[in-house]
């Protein structure tokens, strides 16, 4: 668990991709020359991007090693760093700064949200989309599985922070922009069965925990969660699951 794995995180690609289709959808941009992607992954935004506006120069920025090589090796003609988005801005002004579920797990990131909008030209975008989630069953099944066995005391602080209200990102931003326009969507995904819940948390909100026990632990830990989650999540008339899934999208366009 020393870094992302690409392949499982994309195993639901068409779901964790949705989004970042829903965000780019709301983006109030005809042309663009410069756009960054942050927390591109494994490339599956950037690629919505490269199709919106094949004429841009898009730079995809990650944290991870092992997603960025997966980018390059799709998008061979994108240009791919590797940064913390914590510190990171931009080397030259952009038309947008795209961001899909990333900014979640940035400390501090509504002074990273409105140091970015500043960097922006006037009439610049930043679109950024969130999980919101974390009083979802599925996460409070993993603060309660943290909280109950010997590893307690090493993941009492894996749990992610609850995001600010809307207003919190409306009331940084607003002065510097034109507008800016916040929304909340529930996606409910279908998944095969409780496993499969496991399996996609795996490839982002268990990673945390995971990350912070030897192999035979996280074993424990996968089981002791697979537990709750089968207890949680119900099978629907067909046999497979609903996980319903709230995630905050913003776009703000500088003034």
């Amino acid at each position: 668990m020393s870094g992302w794995d690409a392949i499982l995180y994309l195993r639901y690609e068409d779901e964790r991709t949705r989004p970042a289709r829903d965000l780019l959808a709301q983006v109030p941009l005809e042309d663009a020359h410069h756009i960054y992607d942050l927390g591109c992954g494994p490339g599956n935004s950037t690629e919505l991007l490269v199709a919106r506006f094949p004429r841009a120069e898009i730079v995809g920025v990650d944290s991870s090693a092992e997603m960025l090589e997966r980018a390059r090796h799709i998008l061979q003609n994108v240009s791919f760093e590797m940064a913390d988005l914590g510190t990171w801005r931009p080397e030259r002004p952009a038309d947008l700064i795209f961001a899909n579920a990333v900014f979640q797990s940035v400390p501090d990131h509504l002074r990273v949200l409105r140091e970015l909008v500043e960097a922006l030209p006037s009439g610049g975008i930043l679109a950024a989309q969130m999980p919101d989630n974390v009083t979802e069953p599925a996460h409070v099944a993993m603060r309660e599985t943290a909280e109950d066995g010997p590893w307690a005391e090493r993941l009492a602080g894996a749990a992610r922070k609850p995001l600010p209200p809307p207003a919190a990102y409306y009331d940084e931003l607003r002065p510097l922009c034109q507008c800016v326009d916040i929304w909340h969507t529930i996606y409910n995904h279908v998944l095969a069965d409780a496993p499969a819940i496991v399996e996609w948390m795996m490839g982002s909100g268990l990673r945390p925990y995971l990350a912070l026990l030897d192999k035979s632990e996280r074993q424990a830990f996968i089981a002791a969660y697979t537990s709750r989650i089968s207890e949680e999540y119900k099978q629907l008339a067909d046999g497979r699951v609903l996980l319903p899934f709230p995630r905050l999208f913003l776009v703000a366009v500088r003034a």
